[in-house]
C-alpha cells in the first residue's frame, strides 16, 4: 500500500501540520531566506537595454 505523504519542500521530509507546507521552523526559515536573498525568480519578459544606456 502506497501512503500520499506530502514532502517538505526544502528538505523533502514529511510536513508537520504545525509548519505547512514545511516540516519544521528552520525549512521555513530557509525558504524565507532564499525569498529575501533573491534565490528564487519569478519568470517574465526579458528587459533589454535602451539605447543611450551606459
Amino acid at each position: 500500500m502506497t501512503t500520499n505523504t506530502r514532502k517538505c519542500p526544502v528538505c523533502g521530509k514529511p510536513r508537520s501540520a504545525e509548519h505547512t507546507p514545511f516540516c519544521s521552523t528552520r525549512c521555513r526559515d530557509r525558504d524565507l531566506v532564499r525569498w529575501l536573498d533573491d534565490g528564487y525568480a519569478l519568470p517574465g519578459p526579458v528587459v533589454g537595454r535602451e539605447e543611450g544606456d551606459d
